[in-house]
């Protein structure tokens, strides 16, 4: 049988529900950017975002190419990881969206070294009091061997607040 929560349980229970709710932001729009006790603290990105009901969109990683399919930057990490958030921009703007919506960022480079032209210009593009989940991985290389960068995206527009 279900028995009556006893004060002090109830109270015990709070205390230990309040560091998750103190590691936990939200947006106007319902967008939770969670980064919880027990998990370093981040640099740059969430540990989690969740989403509510909205329009999805996922954009193919972007790599350093111009609208004619010219890489940007040969030899210029810096030059190509702004192409790249360029290019998403573009992408995001098609469907309706913008980089206040993008809710996990997966980053592929070929050489770690380059992380603060990386964050340099991620910077310019995130929200950086609500900032993406986000993944950085080194590869060896892409299909393009003169790309040093890759970034695929995913957004979430929420409805307007009525």
């Amino acid at each position: 049988m279900f028995r009556k929560m006893q004060p002090a349980a109830f109270i015990a229970g709070l205390a230990l529900c309040s560091p998750l709710a103190l590691a936990q932001q939200a947006d106007d729009a319902g967008l939770r950017f969670l980064n919880p006790p027990g998990l370093p603290t981040p640099s740059g990105y969430s540990h989690a975002v969740e989403a509510p009901v909205g329009r999805t969109i996922h954009v193919s990683g972007q790599q350093p190419l111009d609208k004619d399919g010219k890489l940007v930057g040969a030899g210029d990490f810096a030059a190509q990881a702004e192409q790249v958030f360029a290019n998403l921009n573009t992408a995001l703007t098609a469907a309706g969206a913008s980089f206040d919506d993008v809710v996990k960022l997966d980053i592929y480079v070929t050489d770690m070294s380059q992380l603060k032209a990386l964050r340099s210009a991620r910077d310019r593009y995130i929200n950086l009091q609500q900032p993406p989940a986000s993944t950085l991985v080194q590869v060896e290389r892409f299909v393009r061997e003169d790309a040093m960068i890759e970034i695929a995206a995913t957004a979430v527009v929420r409805a307007p607040a009525r």
